[in-house]
């Protein structure tokens, strides 16, 4: 930017207050990033620092959520090309894979980016192998007692048809649902321009933005919170929390992998309050 003369005396003559406030707006703008909130919401996964997982060595993780220590955690892993381990068969634990990039193969399984899989508690565990690198969605929790679902499920979801919703422009692929305790994990695909109403579930949800740029909004204690999601963005939000409404809406194609622990009932409003 270029100033003439007059110009240059007449910012030079503006008052201390004037600066004062000039550089607080500007300082301001620079850091302005997410809206905050009491729970992970607006997370980037590539914003955080690497973790390693002792059941996968050699391995780094992104830890989006969970406690480390008990081995409860939502992780995004990198497996170098050439890696081999297991799943591991822990006690009392459930593992579910969704691979993002890459490739990965389960057993003699070979999946590519969109492969899925469900390691319930007890069983002996799975080789794991990458040929060429896979970024994956890690998830290791306790098992609910209620839980149904006993035997493993390795699937392609790219072979899984895409439903139709009540919200126009939005469709789902069911990846599993246990009829015991209501788990549910699902792939949900928004098309651009396609509005989210305001919503809520009687479940904690939590979400992984697998690919599309995305807009969302949170509503705490009646104000509405916007901002932005883009690959690799994450989610953890409380059950009953109101979210959506008018200003949530994929401005791309966008994919998220969603989870729930419990059953959920989705209840919709008029608005955020």
């Amino acid at each position: 930017m270029r100033f003439e003369t007059g110009q240059l005396h007449l910012l030079l003559a503006m008052p201390p207050r004037f600066w004062a406030a000039f550089f607080a707006l500007f300082l301001a703008g620079c850091a302005a990033g997410p809206p905050d909130t009491p729970y992970a919401a607006y997370r980037q996964a590539d914003d955080l620092a690497n973790t390693f997982l002792a059941s996968l060595p050699g391995v780094y993780a992104k830890q989006l959520s969970g406690n480390l220590e008990m081995r409860n955690m939502t992780s995004r892993i990198d497996l170098p090309p050439g890696w081999q381990g297991t799943t591991g068969g822990e006690p009392g634990k459930l593992l579910e894979i969704v691979v993002l990039q890459g490739d990965l193969t389960i057993g003699d399984v070979r999946l590519s980016s969109g492969g899925y899989a469900y390691v319930p508690p007890g069983s002996i565990g799975f080789n794991l192998s990458t040929q060429n690198g896979a970024q994956v969605m890690y998830y290791l929790e306790d098992v609910d007692r209620l839980a149904m679902i006993q035997s493993p499920i390795i699937l392609d979801t790219r072979l899984v048809e895409w439903q139709a919703t009540e919200t126009p422009g939005v469709t789902i692929k069911e990846l599993r649902n246990d009829p015991g305790n209501g788990a549910r994990t699902w792939l949900k695909r928004i098309s651009p321009g396609a509005s989210i109403p305001w919503q809520s579930s009687s479940a904690d949800r939590e979400g992984y933005l697998v690919t599309g740029e995305y807009q969302h909004s949170e509503c705490l204690l009646g104000e509405v919170l916007t901002g932005p999601y883009t690959a690799g963005g994450y989610f953890n939000r409380p059950a009953n929390t109101l979210n959506g409404g008018p200003e949530s809406f994929a401005t791309t194609e966008s994919i998220w992998v969603l989870r729930e622990r419990t059953v959920g009932v989705e209840r919709l409003a008029s608005a955020c309050k």
